[in-house]
């Protein structure tokens, strides 16, 4: 590919002289010698005792990154993933490295301006305000118990049940004032079906069968419930009023009219929102695939992994380790970077685009745009600018994002 180039390099003389001797110094220091105090063994009883040979690797570790550096600054070059380091040559005169150095492939952008992608049109309907304030009562919901009745839907149930199959006790099948649900669908089907219309100190036998999905030695088997229904609690609804309004922290909203005012508001903000970014993806998406560029394999293994280290965090917040979670999933880490591959190609493809159309339509970010997003940060976050450039990678991660934003509006407004 025009985009994979190879530059060997010599390293020799002082510097190899020099770079032997600090690899010699550090093996002497960490070597024990008959006859000599630990580290204050000659160099030519050390070279005589293990070969020069042995002072190699670490003297090769010492010249490698300047040798990199200066193929780089001499070449003018612009890599984009680690490169590839073979040594061709090493000996006492000289070490040579033949460095692959792999470049942003070209990219030809296709069209761009006019994809003919329609923005979807968003409306918030009386159900769904419904059902959000009906979610937002259920947060602030009592629970008190019922003395008298029947049990319906969306009551729990306590009950004493033992399961048996096969006339023997069902490991783990029995629970005594288990609180459930009904309606969750925690149990196997028909259970909670069948407790519907119980009152309370009513006992019952549930004759049922394990679904075909369920655990090997049990799918498909009947197995008999006897259950009593020992309590019943229900769930009271707040009343909309101002009280609950309060405790919603809506302290503007006075009646039932204005808080459907206010849901239907932030219902809208929110689908207005997801069709936005939608709107965008769908966008890049076309562009993308009008474009024309050749993806190293080298560079998709380098998103993939740091799309690795991100998880890790991500995990981490978690508290869980990459390796507990392998673990969990039964998964390995080759399977996890397969199935981020066509993520990460993806990223790239849209990293290119939005580079491309940037380059090519002049957009650039001005010193004040910086200071001013920079400045927005700081106060949502309660920091300095200069904590946010330390945050963010400096002044040139800023501009880069800034660059990128202008770029997708332009994909909207052209």
């Amino acid at each position: 590919m025009k985009n994979v180039k190879e530059y060997e390099i010599k390293i020799d003389g002082d510097t190899w002289t020099k770079a032997l001797d600090k690899s010699f110094s550090k093996a002497n220091s960490n070597t024990t010698i008959e006859g000599f105090r630990k580290g204050k063994c000659p160099k030519d009883v050390f070279i005589k005792k293990f070969g020069i040979e042995s002072l190699y690797m670490d003297a090769v570790d010492f010249v490698i990154n300047d040798a990199y550096h200066k193929v780089i600054e001499d070449n003018k070059l612009e890599p984009v993933c680690e490169p590839k380091v073979d040594i061709k040559n090493v000996n006492e005169n000289e070490v040579v490295f033949n460095f692959t150095v792999i470049e942003r492939p070209e990219v030809k952008l296709g069209k761009y301006t006019k994809l003919g992608v329609k923005k979807e049109k968003v409306e918030v309907s009386e159900e769904e305000i419904n059902e959000e304030i009906k979610s937002l009562q259920d947060k602030f919901a009592d629970v008190i118990e019922v003395e008298n009745g029947k049990l319906e839907n969306g009551n729990t149930a306590i009950i004493d049940f033992e399961g048996k199959v096969d006339g023997k006790v069902l490991d783990g099948g029995t629970g005594s004032n288990y609180p459930l649900e009904i309606g969750s669908n925690t149990f196997i089907p028909g259970f909670e079906e069948g407790l519907i219309g119980m009152e309370i100190g009513e006992e019952k036998t549930l004759n049922l069968k394990f679904p075909e999905n369920y655990v090997e030695d049990l799918k498909n088997k009947d197995v008999e419930f006897k259950v009593k229904l020992t309590g019943i609690k229900k769930r009271v609804l707040p009343e909309l009023n101002e009280d609950f309004y309060k405790d919603l922290g809506y302290d503007d909203v006075k009646t039932e009219e204005e808080l459907r005012k206010h849901v239907k508001k932030h219902l809208l903000e929110h689908k207005e929102a997801h069709a936005e970014d939608h709107y965008i993806d769908e966008l890049i998406k076309k562009a993308v695939e009008n474009m024309e560029v050749e993806i190293n394999s080298e560079i998709i293994d380098d998103e993939v992994n740091r799309m690795i280290n991100q998880y890790k965090e991500q995990l981490q917040m978690q508290g869980l380790s990459l390796e507990q979670y392998l673990a969990f999933t039964k998964g390995s880490l080759d399977d996890l970077k397969n199935m981020m591959k066509p993520e990460a190609e993806n990223r790239i493809k849209t990293r290119y685009l939005l580079e491309e159309i940037a380059k090519s339509e002049k957009i650039e970010v001005t010193h004040d745009e910086i200071h001013e997003e920079a400045h927005k940060m700081a106060d949502m976050y309660n920091a300095s600018e200069d904590e946010i450039f330390a945050m963010i990678g400096g002044e040139e991660a800023l501009e880069y994002d800034l660059r990128m934003r202008k770029a997708i509006d332009f994909l909207k407004n052209n």
